[in-house]
């Protein structure tokens, strides 16, 4: 199986900016994507802040010159994905910055030129993704998190 959903600082032709990618590994290494978003800057900084608080796995720094957390693999387990749950349902992803991540994910404008943030434009897939890596984490794979940017 190809594993084009990957990040790998190698690759090139890509438009600048922040995308992001959840897969499934099997016992085989085989790996389902589950998810992608692009420029969902409070789930980046949201993944980040959990890479941090389990010790920064995987992490490349004197090879990584764009950032410490870009395309890093982050396994998740299901307490992550139950915290992740809890906090979109509390609105509760952090405000997060970055020169290719765009404007803020929860605000977006309507065609009528209105903000609003209530139905940001991600909720839908980040739901999506909570539902499929549970689904994926009980027939016993693992689930990952990565980015590129």
């Amino acid at each position: 199986m190809e594993k084009s959903f990957r990040y790998t600082q190698t690759q090139q032709g890509i438009k600048m900016g922040l995308d992001q990618n959840a897969y499934s590994q099997d016992k085989n290494g085989e790996d389902e994507h589950l998810a992608e978003w692009r420029k969902h800057n409070r789930l980046q900084g949201w993944m980040e802040d959990l890479w941090n608080d389990k010790g920064r796995p995987n992490a490349e720094t004197e090879n990584n010159p764009m950032g410490d957390f870009n395309c890093v693999p982050l396994e998740l387990d299901l307490d992550d994905i139950d915290r992740l749950e809890a906090d979109l349902d509390d609105f509760n992803l952090p405000e997060t910055n970055g020169f290719f991540f765009g404007s803020d994910s929860y605000m977006w404008e309507s065609e009528d030129g209105s903000k609003s943030s209530a139905n940001y434009f991600h909720k839908e897939s980040d739901y999506q993704f909570v539902s499929d890596a549970r689904h994926a984490l009980k027939q016993g794979k693992k689930v990952f998190y990565s980015c590129w940017y």
